[in-house]
């Protein structure tokens, strides 16, 4: 796969192109315009690390990043907030979004966070479900409202926001399990295909504070804490993946798989050192390796659109 302009969406996310530009009015009108940020997630710091592949992937599909040469990575971790300026704990579920640098140019993305599912079933229930929320918002109604009012209305979202209230303050961004949340087709030389969902796991375990601990935290922490265990070691996660089997649903991201399914271990990624953000960096979910194809998740499609949408304005500055 050739880089390609970020700021123009796949293919695959094209006929999602108008439905995006509604989002993304959506979310400004529910959060405010922050010139300059992304729409979702726009607290975040970038990170420079490589990924070691376990060469067990290599029977699975023939994307070169899952073979077994170790290939150059860019990390970015972050707050789900669209508010740049919100403390860390404010903003209860984390992200962790993966850029690999394909062998001979290109590159592929994986992004998780820190819940199983989405909120979301389809890119209209998402849009359906922002509104609901600004109209709850204006509504003067307090997070625990706006998340029952959500709940009774959109069902799909129950297991997404439970997830979320039952979240723990981090206590790092390199402690906390991210999920990938949609579901991808590995194709192997034969060009069979397996869905698949991917997972990072910390390698020294997921680590959360308690109330007390978190009530003392200043508002960077986790920043903060990425920068004290840099100067003495790296960051480490171990890809694995979730192989799923016949009935298991590909196009729903809300729903999960059976805690059964076999789990192959891809490799690691090592994390040492923190960057400036790249100006044209853009984690687009869509954006796949040859070996790694798109399932039939609409949600996974549409947000390629419109993260090449939010891209489009904040370049612009606005």
């Amino acid at each position: 796969m050739k880089p390609s302009d970020p700021g123009q969406p796949s293919t695959a996310s094209a006929e999602y192109s108008e439905l995006a530009d509604e989002t993304i009015d959506a979310i400004e009108d529910l959060s405010g315009v922050h010139p300059g940020y992304r729409r979702a997630h726009a607290k975040g710091i970038c990170c420079r690390g490589f990924f070691r592949p376990s060469g067990l992937g290599a029977g699975l599909t023939t994307a070169a990043h899952l073979q077994e040469q170790q290939v150059n990575a860019v990390v970015r971790f972050s707050g789900s907030s669209t508010d740049p300026a919100l403390a860390d704990l404010l903003s209860p579920a984390k992200g962790m979004a993966v850029q690999f640098q394909l062998p001979g140019g290109g590159v592929t993305n994986l992004v998780g966070a820190t819940v199983p599912v989405f909120f979301a079933r389809t890119p209209e229930s998402f849009l359906d479900i922002i509104r609901t929320l600004h109209r709850a918002q204006a509504g003067t109604l307090g997070t625990l409202g706006m998340i029952k009012e959500i709940m009774t209305h959109f069902s799909e979202s129950k297991s997404s926001l439970l997830a979320v209230k039952q979240l723990k303050p981090p206590a790092s961004y390199a402690e906390s399990h991210y999920y990938c949340i949609h579901v991808y087709l590995l194709e192997d030389s034969a060009g069979r295909v397996r869905p698949v969902k991917f997972e990072w796991v910390p390698e020294t375990g997921v680590r959360t504070l308690s109330a007390e601990a978190a009530a003392q935290q200043p508002d960077n922490y986790l920043e903060d804490e990425l920068e004290l265990r840099f100067k003495d070691e790296a960051a480490i996660f171990q890809l694995a993946a979730v192989l799923g089997e016949e009935g298991d649903p590909t196009d729903d991201p809300t729903r999960t798989w059976p805690e059964d399914r076999q789990r192959i271990d891809l490799g690691r990624l090592h994390i040492s050192e923190i960057i400036p953000q790249p100006p044209e960096l853009v984690m687009d979910p869509a954006a796949v390796a040859p070996g790694i194809l798109l399932s039939d998740d609409p949600i996974l499609s549409f947000r390629s659109a419109a993260y090449a949408e939010s891209y489009h304005r904040r370049s612009e500055g606005r």
